[in-house]
């Protein structure tokens, strides 16, 4: 006698459970993707998404910290790398994405799920990771309080003042992440209040005061692909386009090379880098994206007691009426990060730059070592415009200093949910001890735990750098150790996505080309960081020593 229809939709399961491939993991369970709501434009809410939450996080030190350095001495002649950052970043993305929307698990857990196992590949990440132990944001954002409190940038002799409020900014920020019922929820709201309030600040200010030619000078500066720095026979550092450079019969340009870190760091901070955005995965499955429905969500310590988290995803036969499910949430990661995402990423450094090219050569600060001005010179420069009163220049010198606050502080807290969220992950599905011995609503344990310990490390950090660096040097290191670990990666998501998904759903050739791509442009940087100033640099100092 036939079965019940619950039990013939069981054995199909089983049967489709066999064909899974086999992973260094438990196997995935087995669902039904959910049906998409459709996207429309009258439905805007659903836009606000993962690609809005990362691009509030990256708007962040480089470009209120690096635009100054970067135009100051090219212009927007290597805009550029930051177009070719953005572009491959989408792929890399998207690519994070796809996995997600599939089993409902971050990218990390696909790299745990090959060979040659987790305890390998949790190694790995660990030595990937050694940049997001560094904390400079919440230092920078110490500076700019501190000149807000004084009324003035703060000198060597208000040292003490600025690391004290830098301690407290470090642990302030932790505090939204305990509230909001989903972690998830948190950042949404406040990177959502971010976005909007900077970028409106700066398209405000750059329509009222940059000059045309400065605007042209960044926009078209994202479309001079093959520009390079070099300097001129006055010894001043400027840019030369190797193919006009080249068809105009001249030699090729000797590239100068003393500023690659700055450059590298540039490119590191243009949309995101780092492992950074591989937590768009996480972002999928939190906002419940395809399968991350099925999964659950970390939850907040306040008001997230009905959230849970299983430890490994749930996949979905491939059918024709899946298919055509799957389509719809395609939409949703291709309108997140096309329409959202890269425009956003595109606007949140070509802002900052117009502001830093019109008003940074106004700033007093300029060329002055104290550790403590870079995130200062642009609100210093409009304080000191002559177009402006004395009123007007005090009231622009305390908006752009607040706006500066709320590019850093929202940003360090996203670093600090960044590093306790990958972490948890990772642990919560890749050790059997923690899969055997906890269930889904304790996954807060794990989360809180890391983020103590982190936020603790990241005090000692902030010390060392306050005692023997600075939080500019911060800043660069940081960002060329992201190279690394985005375009190590890249190879990874690209091979977990064509080993690991069924053959519909993995990438096309031209998706392929996009993530190796990815891999290739930021391995290359980290390679040109090393070998023209890195290996130099140690090189000498043994010599010294010798």
């Amino acid at each position: 006698m036939p079965g019940t229809l619950e039990d013939i939709m069981r054995s199909s399961d089983d049967s489709f459970a066999d064909t899974l491939p086999k992973t260094c993991l438990p196997a995935w369970s087995v669902g039904e993707l959910p049906e998409p709501k459709p996207l429309s434009w009258r439905q805007w809410y659903r836009f606000i998404g993962p690609g809005l939450v990362m691009m509030g996080i990256q708007i962040g030190g480089g470009e209120w910290l690096l635009g100054p350095d970067i135009t100051a001495r090219y212009g927007g002649g290597l805009m550029w790398i930051a177009s070719i950052a953005i572009i491959v970043q989408v792929f890399y993305n998207i690519e994070c994405g796809r996995y997600a929307l599939y089993c409902g698990e971050p990218v990390f857990t696909g790299f745990m799920r090959t060979f040659p196992g987790p305890m390998f590949w949790i190694g790995v990440i660990g030595i990937l990771n050694f940049a997001a132990l560094i904390p400079g944001l919440s230092a920078h954002g110490a500076v700019l309080f501190s000149a807000l409190w004084l009324g003035h940038p703060p000198t060597p002799d208000d040292d003490f003042m600025v690391k004290t409020i830098g301690y407290l900014f470090l642990l302030g920020v932790t505090l939204p992440i305990f509230v909001g019922g989903k972690i998830y929820n948190m950042l949404q709201a406040v990177m959502t209040v971010k976005v909007f309030a900077v970028l409106s600040f700066c398209l405000l200010v750059g329509a009222l005061w940059v000059s045309p030619a400065n605007w042209y000078n960044v926009f078209s500066g994202f479309l001079k692909f093959g520009s390079v720095p070099t300097v001129d026979a006055d010894n001043r550092e400027t840019t030369v386009n190797v193919v006009t450079n080249w068809l105009e019969g001249g030699d090729w340009p000797v590239v100068a090379m003393a500023n690659i870190a700055l450059i590298g760091a540039f490119a590191g901070y243009a949309g995101g880098g780092g492992l950074g955005n591989a937590t768009y995965s996480n972002f999928v499955r939190d906002k419940g994206w395809g399968m991350g429905s099925l999964v659950g969500a970390i939850p907040s310590a306040v008001g997230g007691t009905h959230l849970s988290l299983s430890h490994l995803g749930t996949v979905f036969q491939v059918t024709a009426d899946s298919l055509r499910k799957w389509k719809g949430w395609w939409r949703y990661i291709l309108t997140d990060q096309v329409l959202v995402w890269a425009p956003g990423c595109f606007m949140g450094m070509a802002l900052p730059a117009l502001l830093s090219l019109e008003f940074a050569g106004h700033s007093v600060l300029q060329g002055k070592e104290n550790k403590w001005l870079q995130s200062l010179i642009t609100a210093d420069g409009i304080s000191h415009d002559p177009r402006f009163s004395e009123g007007m220049k005090h009231a622009l010198w305390i908006i752009t200093l607040l706006v500066g606050l709320l590019v850093m502080l929202p940003s360090q807290m996203s670093i600090v949910d960044d590093f306790s969220r990958r972490w948890t992950d990772i642990l919560w599905s890749g050790v059997s001890r923690v899969r055997d011995r906890l269930h889904g609503s304790q996954v807060s344990w794990i989360y809180y735990s890391i983020l103590t310990i982190y936020v603790l490390w990241s005090l000692v950090w902030t010390y060392i750098f306050n005692a023997y660096g600075s939080p500019r040097l911060m800043t660069i290191v940081i960002a060329n150790l992201n190279n690394v670990a985005i375009g190590i990666t890249s190879f990874h998501v690209w091979w977990i996505n064509t080993t690991l998904l069924p053959k519909p759903l993995q990438p096309r050739w031209y998706q392929q080309v996009g993530i190796l791509s990815c891999g290739v442009f930021y391995c290359g940087m980290s390679l040109l960081v090393l070998f023209t100033q890195q290996i130099p640099q140690f090189l000498e100092w043994l010599h010294g020593k010798a």
